[in-house]
This record gives C-alpha cells, structure tokens and sequence, in this order.
C-alpha cells in the first residue's frame, strides 16, 4: 500500500469533513445584530402620513430676517421644515415647524402643559428647546445652538413665527 497517498487523500476528506461542518453549523448572532433587528423593525413604522402638509407650506410662517438677523432654511420635506438663525455669521438656533400627524405621539407632550407661550401650550424639552402646539397640530420649536440663546430668547422667537396664520393652514 503506498502510505503517502492514503494520507494525502485522508487529509483531503478529513479536511472536506471539517470544512462542510463548521459552515452548515447555524451562525451564533454577534453583539450587534439583535440592535440592528430592532432598529429596522422601528423604521417601519416611521412613514410620513400622507395628509401631512408639504414642508414648503411652513416658509412663509417662519419669522422673517432683519435687525441682523439671517434666517437659513436648511431642511424642507413633507411634514417638516427647518431654518437656522443666524448672526453676525453665528449660528444662534434652529427654528423648526413640524406636522404632528406623521408623529402623532409629539403631541401628546403638551396634554398636562401648564405653560402657554402666544395663547398655545408650550413646553421646555431639556435645556436647549421650547416647543409650542399650534391647533393641536403643529409643533412650532425652537433650539439653542449658542449658550447665548436662552429660554427667553427661544420664547421671544417662537411669538416671531405667523402663528395665527399656521393655525388656519388645513
């Protein structure tokens, strides 16, 4: 018998043996994937609803630059637009107007609101936001992006947006 070609073909079906074993074996999942799982499961229930208002429509509620104040619109989608405000080159906040009825869950923040900013409940969302609900429909918000920009500053621009006009928009 020649011994170096039986050995030669036992390691190839020992090797053949190994190999269709360790890859028909299930895969152990890896640290992340039970995050990604639920991540893509949150997604789908993430749409824009169809009757939200087209983000163009909440320009022309948006405070209008001036006293050396810029204002920037950065984001516009159905549902949703955003603008910076700017001075002197400095970004100081965002200024945004969002349609609660693809998240109908924002607005129910404002039910126990005991704060009212322009007749509209308002709230403080942590340290850099004010938010104010618009005829139980549209979240006006501001967001500091200075230290400067206080509280106070957030409410004073939030009473600058054309609430009454954004509260008859259908």
């Amino acid at each position: 018998m020649n011994f170096p070609r039986v050995r030669r073909i036992l390691a190839v079906v020992l090797l053949s043996v190994l190999l269709l074993t360790t890859a028909c074996t299930p895969k152990e999942p890896g640290r992340f994937d039970q995050v990604q799982q639920e991540s893509s499961r949150q997604k789908t229930g993430q749409a824009v609803a169809k009757q939200a208002t087209q983000g163009s429509e909440f320009n022309k509620f948006f405070p209008p630059a001036g006293n050396g104040y810029e204002r920037v619109y950065t984001q516009e989608k159905r549902g949703f637009a955003e603008a910076k405000l700017k001075k002197d080159g400095q970004e100081l906040a965002m200024l945004a107007i969002s349609d609660t009825k693809s998240i109908p869950t924002a607005a129910a923040k404002f039910a126990n609101s005991s704060k009212q900013i322009a007749g509209y409940p308002a709230v403080e969302i942590g340290n850099t936001q004010t938010a104010i609900l618009v005829n139980n429909r549209y979240q006006v918000k501001v967001l500091s992006r200075s230290p400067s920009f206080t509280a106070s500053d957030r409410e004073t621009w939030l009473k600058k947006f054309d609430l009454n006009g954004l509260a008859k928009l259908k």
